[in-house]
């Protein structure tokens, strides 16, 4: 089975573990012969990762794809027909039935078979029709598979996979299975690995980090990870996600202990009020929340915060809402990731009643929008004069003569290219950038020496 003479691209929906999925998509392909493109109109193979946390990844994900009818193989392609494969979230949901709504989808695979799509592929090129295949759960951590990082130094570093929250809301426990966690050592070696590769940043994944090892060792031991891969020499480290109910103490310490540790952190907190929370089976109140908010900042002061809110919940009153704009107004978050209800079948929450007009919703979502921004811009405005150390990740996609990079606190930084500098001597280094201005959403200023 070879792939030489065949050209792909990946399009990835969704979170992080899509992302690294992808990786994994790229590698195989790559192992097997096919050379990477950017464009759709370049690719025999598309292969789209897919995510169904919301309605609206499911319109754009088969808007695209009805779209690529109209759009012929390269020149020189050695098929007679694009081969569309779909993966990730929405093919473990709905597996074969995607061939009766996207006709020009030759291949189907779920979120735990990501090692199947080779062969899969294989056999539309071999008898080209369609072919899927689904798995119920993952028989061993994907990990072994090839990869190809989107950037030679940063890695993402899953530690588990699968949730066991089960949000009332949440589709991810149907779609990515149970939890279960990677063993320590073998965390350990691919975090070694990665920094003797020339990895500057790592991001530990899973759907709720804080609960790694429950399954293993029968207690959480994330901070034993944190104090582990730290102990790499990786420059940087993050991780994502955080479920508040099972952020301890002792991860929190962490914070101040590990300078590797980046001081950011990104904790959903979905709402403001108790009833809701509730209603979400999220299993913390806004108070326990906001006690974890002190103890965050009192162990790093300068820690950059971003949440998860969910606008419009069944039976969301304006009382419950205020609650809300209130817990965020008085926290102050850098970043917030405000999301519109969006029902998903098979969910409890799918069949709470609500009679809550949309207008009232998006009237809602608006205000909590225009207070996000501007705190995000008060904050951000505290770091002007600052002389920060920024990750280079290449030039602006706007502006070539500019670099984007990214501050300890995850910040977006804009900076000119400095004169006879090439920006690829700069890409996955780590420099000092003076702030000179801020916005909502970016920081800018200038490469300095001192």
């Amino acid at each position: 089975m070879g792939f030489e003479g065949l050209t792909y691209t990946v399009i990835t929906f969704g979170c992080q573990m899509n992302k690294h999925d992808s990786e994994h998509v790229g590698g195989m392909l790559e192992a097997l012969g096919a050379l990477p493109v950017d464009a759709i109109k370049e690719a025999d193979i598309v292969v789209y990762m897919t995510c169904c946390v919301r309605e609206a990844a499911d319109e754009r994900l088969f808007g695209q794809v009805a779209s690529m009818k109209n759009v012929p193989l390269r020149e020189g392609s050695p098929l007679a027909k694009r081969i569309v494969a779909l993966g990730g979230c929405i093919g473990q949901r709905d597996g074969e039935q995607i061939f009766s709504r996207l006709k020009n989808v030759s291949v189907v695979f779920g979120t735990h078979n990501l090692s199947s799509l080779p062969g899969l592929i294989s056999s539309v090129l071999e008898d080209g029709s369609h072919h899927a295949e689904v798995k119920e759960s993952s028989e061993a951590f994907p990990t072994d598979l090839p990869s190809t990082r989107e950037t030679p130094w940063a890695a993402w570093l899953p530690i588990t996979i699968g949730c066991d929250n089960f949000c009332s809301y949440c589709i991810v426990p149907y779609v990515r299975g149970r939890e279960k966690s990677r063993p320590l050592d073998d965390i350990v070696k691919e975090a070694q690995s990665l920094v003797d590769d020339g990895v500057v940043e790592i991001t530990l994944l899973g759907q709720n980090v804080n609960s790694y090892g429950r399954d293993l060792y029968g207690r959480p031991r994330f901070a034993d990870v944190l104090d582990a891969v730290a102990s790499s020499g990786v420059k940087r480290l993050r991780f994502a996600t955080s479920h508040p109910k099972d952020l301890t103490d002792e991860v929190i310490g962490k914070f101040a202990a590990l300078p590797a540790l980046m001081p950011a952190l990104h904790l959903p907190v979905q709402s403001g009020s108790d009833r809701i929370l509730h209603a979400m089976n999220r299993r913390y109140t806004s108070d326990h929340y906001l006690q974890l908010i002190e103890r965050l900042r009192a162990s790093r002061p300068d820690i950059a915060l971003s949440t998860d809110v969910i606008v419009g919940f069944p039976g969301e009153t304006e009382e419950d809402f205020q609650a809300t704009y209130d817990l965020i107004e008085k926290i102050g978050f850098h970043q917030v990731f405000s999301f519109i209800y969006s029902r998903r079948a098979h969910t409890p929450a799918a069949e709470m009643p609500d009679d809550t007009p949309r207008p009232v919703i998006q009237n809602r979502f608006d205000r909590l929008v225009s207070l996000v921004e501007r705190q995000a811009e008060e904050l951000n405005q505290a770091d002007v004069g600052s002389l920060v150390d920024v990750l280079i990740e290449g030039a602006s996609k706007k502006d070539k003569t500019r670099l984007v990079g990214k501050t300890p606190k995850h910040q977006t930084v804009h900076a000119p290219v400095p004169e006879g500098t090439s920006i690829e001597n700069l890409r996955g280094t780590i420099e000092p950038i003076r702030i000179e201005k801020a916005g909502p959403w970016y920081l800018s200023g200038s490469l300095s020496s001192s």
